[in-house]
Formats: structure tokens, C-alpha cells, sequence
């Protein structure tokens, strides 16, 4: 692994990388080096607005596979976010080859990410009043709920795919790259994505991938926000009937969590008003 600086920046790469394209987006302001899709993303800066630039083809440090199938991978994704477009979702605005690789670009999003990797965002996250991480989890349910509307299903949706902005109260969904069209089957045996956010059938060659899949996710969230990734109840936050109904989205039998992300938003909207 070597040690690189770009505009005072350091970042980590196997091996060097001629990133000279970038400068056709902007200045580079913040560069986010350690995700283990093969990807390297960057927030750029041009005519006073702020971009998200997503990028396969170098040799990133936490990726283990070859740049060509990261950036097959980025390639097959661009389709999801015009597809997909939602007030929660970052804005698309154009993808292209160019440095020898994929580059996806995306209106520039404020707020601090959940996911546990990057810890000083995700500790701003989880000290957010209760209120905000309610609304939070609202605009989660409301996404996968249209993902599923529109014959999707959600894939690698996990905390690191989740912003907020304090200021503006707006929850944005970074990250829809493996999202997969719907009917889908388990094709690798364990599918991409954070294990605490995955349900039994994400680890099982040949299963069904749908809705009550996505159930599931829903309920890991409401555990990493309102209570510990691990599920005790006595780190929960709220009350015993909203816990009992976040128990069962993450039940391991299929059959026993809620069948549809609406019946999981009816009962825990109800849960709530108790």
C-alpha cells in the first residue's frame, strides 16, 4: 500500500494512478479512499458548486479484485440512478469513461454519513436528537418502499448509504450501485453488502432476493438507530411495542417478519402513536 497527497490530501492506492482527469470536474476537496467496491470517490469543486465524483479503474487500497471488474461493475449502475430518481436519492448528473476507467458524477450532498466507517461522522450521526433519526428512519421506509414500486430491490443498502444534513433536515441515500431489478436470485452465495444489514437469504446461493428481504434491512436500521447494531434491548431508545416490531422485520424465518415494507410502516407509525 502506498501513501499519496492530492491538493494536500493524502490517500491510499496499491500502486500509483494518474488522476490528471479529474481536473475537468473541479478542484478536489475531499477524496474518500477506503471503500471495498474497487471504487475512489472525491468531492470537486467548480464554478461555486460542489460535485461528488465516483470513480473505478485505479488500484484502490480495500479492494481486492481487478480494476476491470469495478469498473464493469460502475458501468452496469449508471442506468439505476435515472431509473430510480427520488427526493432522497443524490442527484445523477452524468457518468463517462474517461482516465482509463468509469466516472460517475452526482450533485454534491452535505450532512454526515451513518456508517460506522468513518467514525467522527458516524458519532455526530447517533448524537442527532431522536426526533430527527425518527425522520431519518421515515425517509428510509419511504425509499425502499418506492424501490419496490418500481420493481427494484435494494442490495448493499447499509449505514454508509445513508446521509443527513443537521441544517437542512434532509436524509439522502448515497449509494443505490447493487440495487437489483426484481424478480431477483441469490447468484453468489454471500451478496455484497455489511453483514448487520443482511438477512439470511442475502448469504444462501439460490434464494429469493425481494420486498420481505427488504424488510429486513429496514429493521437492522431501526436498530442501528435507535438502539445497537448488536439488537440488545436494553440499548433501545424507544418503546417495547416499537422494539418488539423491529425484532420481527429481522426475523430469520421469512415468514415472520412483516410481508411488506408498508406493513412495517403501518405498524411502526402505530407503534409510535402509543
Amino acid at each position: 500500500m502506498e501513501l499519496f497527497c492530492m491538493e494536500g490530501i493524502p490517500y491510499r492506492l496499491k500502486a500509483p494512478f494518474d488522476f490528471g482527469f479529474l481536473s475537468r470536474y473541479g478542484r478536489v476537496f475531499r477524496i474518500f479512499d477506503a471503500q471495498d467496491s474497487g471504487n475512489i470517490c472525491f468531492g470537486v469543486e467548480q464554478g461555486g458548486r460542489r460535485y461528488f465524483v465516483k470513480f473505478a479503474g485505479a488500484p484502490t487500497a480495500a479492494y481486492d479484485g481487478a480494476p476491470e471488474a469495478a469498473v464493469a461493475r460502475l458501468r452496469e449502475t449508471a442506468p439505476l440512478y435515472a431509473r430510480l430518481t427520488h427526493p432522497n436519492l443524490i442527484p445523477f448528473v452524468r457518468a463517462e469513461e474517461v482516465g482509463g476507467g468509469f466516472a460517475m458524477v452526482f450533485e454534491w450532498a452535505d450532512g454526515d454519513c451513518m456508517g460506522r466507517m468513518y467514525p467522527a461522522s458516524h458519532r455526530r450521526f447517533m448524537d442527532l436528537p431522536v426526533e430527527d433519526r425518527l425522520a431519518v428512519f421515515g425517509d428510509i421506509l419511504c425509499f425502499l418502499a418506492y424501490v419496490v414500486s418500481a420493481g427494484y430491490v435494494a442490495i448493499d443498502f447499509y449505514d454508509g448509504s445513508i446521509l443527513y444534513d443537521r441544517q437542512r433536515r434532509k436524509t439522502t441515500v448515497c449509494d443505490i450501485d447493487l440495487f437489483k431489478r426484481q424478480p431477483f436470485v441469490n447468484d453468489m452465495g454471500r451478496l455484497w453488502g455489511s453483514a448487520k444489514f443482511m438477512s439470511p437469504e442475502e448469504f444462501r446461493l439460490g434464494t429469493v432476493i425481494d420486498e420481505v428481504t427488504n424488510v429486513y434491512t429496514a429493521g437492522a436500521m431501526a436498530f442501528a438507530l435507535f438502539g445497537s447494531y448488536e439488537r440488545s434491548r436494553d440499548a433501545w431508545q424507544l418503546g417495547d411495542e416499537a422494539f418488539c416490531i423491529a425484532t420481527r422485520a429481522v426475523s430469520d424465518d421469512r415468514t415472520l417478519r412483516q410481508q411488506s415494507i408498508g406493513e412495517l410502516k403501518e405498524a411502526w407509525t402505530c407503534a409510535l402513536r402509543r
